[in-house]
């Protein structure tokens, strides 16, 4: 008789249903029964993943024609934060992109797996680019219009050019039909796909800012004002990476005027 041990190794090679698996629920022992339920488990989430990634494609396809070939996503990161710069990416994904299935809006994949779709993401890719507005632009511009011209200028540094862009939530001004949508990195695979570039890219950033400053944790908090950071803040002030026009640092900033 097949040990259970043996059931599980075929199990984890097993890819869909078949006979063998039908048979299989026939065997009473305990733990080849527990092991079936924990495959069932495993393909459902996968299969879920798979409707998922092909709804957010069609979302994506439904923008293209026989003209509009090469759709660009774009999406920012850091908006919020008391510090740091806003990051935008622009992606152009190609047709062909079953690799990136379980690809989702940034905040919602653990930053192990944002980190691996990140790579992933950067090898499959038309063309990406990434664009880093520093918290001085912030401040001259306003956060919005800061966020629009990264925007804008991440578009016009990809290495191809798209025929149309989707942007989550911003009306931009590209040589090509650029499209807002509400909540798109939720919707569209390619705004989801620059979610990732832009969040990753500015962890990392803020990952080194914190090196040269430890009391804001910024490592822990990526900017936003959490009582470490607020507590930083009050010990040893504001640094040149703070936002001037954001409080708590502007009352901070007038003080010192």
């Amino acid at each position: 008789m097949t040990t259970i041990q043996q059931i599980k190794d075929q199990l984890v090679e097993l890819q869909e249903p078949n006979e063998w698996l039908t048979e299989l629920e026939n065997d009473t022992r305990k733990g080849v029964q527990q092991a079936i339920i924990q495959w069932r488990a495993r393909y459902n989430k996968k299969q879920a993943l798979i409707q998922e990634f092909q709804k957010k494609k069609d979302f994506d396809d439904a923008y293209k024609s026989t003209q509009v070939l090469l759709l660009a996503g774009i999406d920012e990161a850091g908006r919020g934060p008391l510090a740091g710069p806003v990051v935008t990416a622009a992606v152009i994904l190609p047709e062909d992109c079953s690799a990136l299935i379980g690809v989702d809006d940034s905040k919602k994949i653990s930053k192990e797996k944002r980190q691996e779709f990140a790579q992933l993401i950067k090898e499959q890719a038309v063309a990406y680019s990434i664009h880093v507005q520093s918290a001085k632009a912030i401040d001259d511009l306003n956060i919005y219009q800061a966020t629009k011209q990264s925007m804008e200028t991440a578009v016009s540094q990809l290495e191809i050019a798209p025929h149309a862009v989707v942007a989550d939530a911003m009306n931009l001004h590209t040589p090509c039909p650029c499209y807002s949508v509400i909540k798109g990195d939720e919707k569209s695979l390619t705004i989801a796909a620059a979610s990732i570039l832009a969040k990753t890219t500015r962890d990392a950033l803020m990952n080194e800012l914190h090196e040269e400053f430890p009391w804001y944790a910024f490592n822990e908090n990526a900017g936003y004002g959490t009582a470490k950071h607020l507590q930083g803040l009050e010990t040893h002030g504001y640094c040149e990476h703070h936002r001037k026009t954001f409080e708590p640092i502007k009352t901070m900033w007038r003080d010192r005027q």
